[in-house]
């Protein structure tokens, strides 16, 4: 069993989610300035996450930086075929993304994704090539009514059903408490430190503890500048996947160089 505690060897992830905000140009704008902030940052993969329209601009703007791109959704579909809006794995990847994002709550709780839909995505993204970055989390009823982990368990089980190992060395967990997303609420770092071990308890459960140590797993609730550092240095959390402070290049930076900020 792998046990909370233990010397972290994993490369840290800062992603940024951007959710349906900056059209191309703005995107591009942004760019322009956050390059020159995280030239020097070695210590972590730096991830953005631009709405589909700007992924292609970006990717080829920031080509051979340290900045890679990410997808905020992908089909469950491989494709082609006729499915009117969606966007396939394969067409992410061409456009130059690396990553995507499965999962996010705000997909589950708008769009009405399940855990089945979950499970397509991330298979669909495998087969591209792609890395997923695999949401979970709870609302605050759940906390408070003693299911967090019950949530998280099922979340979980459901979305990563029937993955090879193999194929699960290739996910990345974000593990996103509902109830501090765009609230300015924030898990305690204790708090996310506890879901955080108990992710990797049930990775090693499903998978065994050489994936389990290996997993990468983010926190995603109001990370901010001021508590990146903090949230960081907990054994059990690997990076962050940030929301509202990665639309400003400099406040995006100091969260990737929180290692400045201790």
């Amino acid at each position: 069993m792998i046990i909370a505690g233990m010397t972290k060897m994993r490369r840290p992830i800062i992603a940024g989610n951007w959710k349906m905000y900056k059209t191309i140009s703005e995107a591009l704008e942004f760019v322009r300035a956050f390059k020159s902030l995280v030239v020097a940052a070695t210590h972590c993969d730096i991830v953005i996450a631009p709405p589909f329209t700007a992924v292609k601009a970006l990717a080829d703007r920031l080509d051979g930086s340290n900045v890679e791109i990410g997808a905020q959704d992908v089909a469950a579909e491989a494709g082609p075929g006729a499915f009117t809006g969606e966007v396939s794995a394969s067409m992410i990847k061409e456009a130059g993304a690396r990553w995507a994002i499965i999962g996010h709550s705000e997909r589950r709780q708008y769009y009405s994704e399940t855990d089945q839909t979950v499970n397509a995505k991330i298979r669909a993204a495998l087969a591209a090539g792609l890395s997923p970055i695999v949401c979970v989390g709870e609302r605050l009823n759940d906390r408070d009514e003693g299911r967090a982990e019950q949530v998280v368990d099922g979340q979980m089980a459901g979305g990563m059903r029937n993955l090879t190992v193999s194929e699960a060395t290739s996910i990345i967990i974000a593990y996103e408490p509902v109830w501090a997303i765009g609230t300015g609420r924030t898990a305690t770092p204790q708090t996310a430190q506890q879901m955080h071990a108990f992710i990797r308890s049930r990775v090693s459960a499903m998978f065994g503890d050489s994936v389990a140590g290996g997993t990468r797993i983010l926190y995603g609730g109001s990370v901010k500048p001021d508590n990146a550092a903090t949230l960081m240095e907990q054994d059990d959390i690997d990076g962050a996947l940030v929301g509202g402070a990665s639309l400003e290049a400099e406040s995006f930076a100091r969260i990737v160089n929180y290692k400045d900020q201790r």
